[in-house]
């Protein structure tokens, strides 16, 4: 890796700081080239992950990431620093001479959804099956609890002793989220960005646990 980490994580850390640059020749100039090489941990859509790029969410507009899981790889881009961490693909090659990836296409956001914007979605708190209230008229809410796959997709909420209090029958999964979940297979819980859709009638909710219907647009520790 070209790069040192602790250029990277100043960059990083001064995101927040920097004004939306105008696509120019300057702006260009500004933008860090670097490389990462490693295998690939998770991939889905265009979006990879490889340890070796901690931190960072490798974009591949235009290319089916799910082909390379397992395989060495390095990548050739840059850091957007409009769009942390979105680290923009140039060219991938899974060894010399065997490119893979050149990029044709610009970064759009499509299913993308900024770590501010999923922050500043407010927790839901969930203490029973009949209280509508609790996330009727939200429109959007994170939760955390534990998604269980099946016939129907859920996510399960608990309490401290781990008792179920309810779940969310969940309709759909963005890409970007399904990208996320594979990165977090090692943790049994975390936190869903959620659409909130309509609510189960309440002689379905005390039978089945299932309080709402929801989109899934964003997961993660926190």
């Amino acid at each position: 890796m070209i790069l040192s980490l602790a250029v990277l994580a100043g960059l990083a850390g001064s995101v927040a700081c920097q004004k939306k640059a105008a696509e120019s020749p300057a702006a260009e100039a500004q933008k860090i080239v670097t490389e990462f090489e490693g295998t690939v941990r998770a991939g889905l859509g265009r979006y990879l992950y490889l340890s070796t790029a901690s931190g960072f969410d490798l974009v591949l507009p235009g290319f089916d990431a799910a082909t390379v899981v397992g395989k060495t790889i390095k990548v050739k881009g840059n850091l957007l620093t409009d769009h942390p961490p979105v680290f923009l693909v140039d060219s991938a090659e899974t060894g010399p001479g065997q490119t893979i990836y050149t990029r044709s296409q610009e970064f759009q956001e499509e299913d993308f959804v900024e770590m501010k914007v999923r922050e500043a979605v407010p927790a839901l708190t969930i203490t029973g099956l009949n209280k509508p209230e609790e996330w009727e008229g939200k429109g959007q809410g994170k939760v955390y609890g534990q998604l269980q796959k099946g016939d129907v997709n859920a996510i399960v909420l608990s309490d401290d002793k781990g008792k179920e209090i309810a779940r969310i029958i969940v309709d759909s999964i963005s890409t970007y989220s399904n990208y996320y979940i594979q990165k977090l297979r090692l943790f049994d819980e975390f936190w869903f960005t959620l659409k909130i859709k309509d609510s189960v009638e309440r002689r379905e909710r005390t039978k089945t646990k299932a309080i709402f219907h929801a989109d899934v647009v964003g997961a993660g520790l926190y």
